[in-house]
């Protein structure tokens, strides 16, 4: 019982140091810190972040998951070129929106959203189900309340948008709703959000649940566009 109870107490160390090995080795691939061809050995990466061969072992499978890296027989670990990087997988962009080429990074996600969300918007007018539709309401309706808590309004503009994603009915679209958490996400902490939600943005999130609850689709779509055309012209005039 003893023993059982310092594995439950020292679990959440691990953790912990497996977290942040992925996140030393991951950022640094990402933002060209450790460049494509690179070669990284267990042995080198124990050193370094004084753990066992297991847990850098481990922290490298995942790093394997999202293609940063491939391991070469008598080589090692070999960083990927960014062309094979899994760039739907939330770490890789966030530390992508860390690094250098953030601005392009915004910009070809504001453009997937731009495809993507109209089209979930109508498919969320004719599918969500009733609660669906009054908790979209509800959650634009939150983010007017938050406008002047930067928090609450993040959480709720999160909520809205993957609310959204499931309720289209798309299973492809509902799967992004990691990836839409992550760039509302970074614009906050890249301090690329206005100081406060503008009003158009909280007029346009309001018309998309409003448009969603009455069941139409045209208007849901074309609202939804508009939307996504301001975040747009928000980044684009912030660089």
């Amino acid at each position: 019982m003893q023993d059982r109870v310092v594995v439950e107490q020292d679990r959440p160390a691990a953790e912990v140091m497996n977290n942040r090995i992925i996140e030393v080795v991951g950022r640094d691939i990402v933002t060209g810190v450790t460049s494509p061809g690179s070669r990284l050995t267990l042995e080198g990466l124990q050193e370094k972040f004084g753990v066992s061969r297991t847990v850098v072992r481990d922290c490298m499978q995942i790093l394997e998951a999202m293609n940063l890296v491939y391991s070469k027989r008598r080589i090692g670990l070999v960083v990927q070129d960014p062309s094979r990087w899994n760039v739907y997988d939330p770490r890789v962009i966030g530390w992508r929106l860390s690094g250098p080429g953030r601005s392009e990074q915004f910009q070809s996600l504001t453009e997937l959203r731009i495809a993507v969300e109209p089209l979930a918007a109508a498919g969320a007018a004719r599918r969500a189900s009733p609660d669906q539709r009054e908790r979209l309401v509800l959650l634009s309706r939150r983010m007017r309340e938050a406008a002047a808590d930067p928090e609450a309004f993040l959480a709720a503009d999160i909520a809205f948008h993957a609310l959204l994603l499931q309720a289209s009915g798309n299973e492809m679209f509902a799967a992004l709703s990691e990836v839409v958490a992550e760039v509302l996400s970074g614009r906050s902490r890249q301090n690329l959000m206005p100081s406060g939600p503008r009003p158009e943005a909280l007029d346009e999130h309001e018309a998309v649940a409003a448009a969603v609850a009455a069941k139409d689709p045209a208007a849901a779509r074309a609202r939804m566009a508009d939307l996504l055309l301001e975040v747009e012209d928000a980044i684009l005039h912030h660089e």
